[in-house]
């Protein structure tokens, strides 16, 4: 029996190795560097009592597998909300998504939009770039307005670095008759996107779901162990603690342009490698002595006079995300950061906290009311779809996998497209499935795949 090693407990580790013990397969063991499980998705209890998630996670899939995977490992104790998302700009709420609900914008600004839409198609003859697809696909006033101010604070990066073949359901598509007729009819359209409805852990923080699907996987799992070196021609790893392992078949959910650089051949891989970008995020939460006074689910945030990019009420997700649902409730706000985008972690928190006040979220009043402060830096936040990136992968990914090396996951495989909780899960899955019965994997294809 082949011996197969996983590098990361998030939810595709997990998910491998949940899989390879459904399938008797008993030679495996899961490696990771932290304390705890679930990687991006793990949750925290502060000392106070409040709940924190690694930002604003909810759970909607048409996957009919993880779907029972969900519902069994929670043992059906879960709720399901119907979306209240919104948009502040311009000292208003404008229900999501933007770009179909213009109407409640200025008339000025209305009138704007409509005229760049009916002249979009017009403004570029190729488009190499997610900012000229935007102008081609909304017009410059909308674009103006939300789409380039927004998406530059959730990558963090110039926006003309960012590919467009990753864009599918990711992006609220419009036609110009159907933003005539939402204008007429004067009625919001909220409909869009298949998060409409969601659900989420009725305990834990959405960590539960990780911490209860490592509780199947036995002893296999071996934290706080840190990978430093790879030798491919030997098959053997070597972990920070001074433990040595070998492997037949090798699964590696950490970053990819980190784990390359673990091996011994790393030289081979720098300069594709180096082409793969990501940004950051503060995560930053406010527990508050006070009943939620909204009955909203995240908020957007384009402009730049406020850090963050979203802000979720997390304490509506679950009653059970705050000490007591009647008398506390949690804001999760986060800051995404790159070089391009610089934030200080020093002061993230009070930064927060005044842009809260500004949109009219907090009070000056309510800071008394704050009585529990998270800050998480998730310093590998979103890996960026960006122009150069699947060039990249498709270098590297099938080299890997000639070494008995399959990279997956949401910094594993770098796919943002397919980095949802659901698709991660089903990557681990497809994974294990592929090497054990030579299945195709469908969430994510290689040219080693085909």
């Amino acid at each position: 029996m082949k011996r197969i090693v996983i590098i990361g407990a998030g939810p595709t580790g997990l998910s491998s190795a949940l899989r390879l013990k459904e399938s008797s397969h008993k030679n495996f063991i899961v490696y990771d560097r932290s304390n705890y499980v679930g990687g991006l998705c793990a949750s925290f209890q502060d000392n106070k009592g409040f709940i924190w998630d690694l930002g604003g996670h909810v759970i909607f899939s048409q996957y009919k597998y993880f779907n029972g995977l969900f519902e069994n490992v929670l043992e059906n104790k879960f709720l399901e909300h119907r979306r209240e998302a919104w948009i502040r700009t311009m000292n208003r709420w404008i229900p999501y998504p933007f770009q179909n609900n213009i109407r409640h914008l200025p008339n000025d600004i209305v009138t704007e939009c409509l005229d760049g839409y009916k002249l979009s198609k017009k403004k570029y003859k190729e488009l190499s770039n997610f900012e000229q697809w935007i102008v081609h696909s909304f017009g410059e006033g909308i674009a103006k307005y939300f789409m380039h101010p927004y998406n530059f604070k959730v990558w963090a990066h110039p926006l003309s670095l960012l590919g467009t073949n990753w864009i599918s359901e990711r992006v609220s598509k419009i036609e110009l008759e159907d933003l005539i007729k939402n204008l007429k009819s004067k009625k919001d359209n909220t409909k869009w996107g298949p998060n409409t409805v969601f659900r989420y852990p009725l305990h834990g923080g959405i960590g539960e779901i990780f911490r209860k699907m490592s509780s199947k996987i036995d002893g296999s799992i071996v934290l706080n162990s840190e990978l430093i070196e790879i030798d491919t021609k030997r098959k053997k790893l070597y972990f920070l603690d001074g433990r040595e392992d070998t492997y037949d078949i090798l699964i590696n959910t950490s970053p990819l342009d980190k784990f390359v650089k673990l091996m011994k051949c790393s030289k081979t891989f720098d300069k594709t490698v180096s082409k793969l970008m990501h940004n950051g995020v503060f995560v930053v939460g406010l527990g508050i002595n006070k009943p939620c006074p909204s009955n909203k689910c995240w908020m957007y945030f384009p402009e730049n006079d406020s850090p963050f990019f979203r802000v979720t009420y997390l304490s509506n997700y679950s009653p059970n995300n705050v000490p007591d649902s009647k008398r506390n409730y949690s804001l999760l706000c986060e800051s995404a950061y790159s070089m391009h985008k610089k934030e200080d972690k020093s002061k993230i928190i009070e930064k927060t906290i005044r842009a809260l006040i500004r949109q009219g979220l907090l009070n000056e009043g309510d800071r008394s009311s704050i009585v529990s402060t998270f800050l998480h830096d998730v310093d590998y936040a979103y890996p960026l779809p960006t122009v150069e990136r699947d060039a990249a992968l498709n270098a590297v990914l099938p080299e890997l996998e000639h070494m008995g090396i399959y990279s997956r996951g949401r910094f594993g495989a770098w796919k943002y497209e397919v980095g949802n909780t659901d698709h991660s899960v089903m990557q681990g899955k497809e994974i294990v499935d592929r090497v054990l019965k030579g299945k195709k994997e469908r969430i994510l294809n290689t040219s080693g795949n085909n």
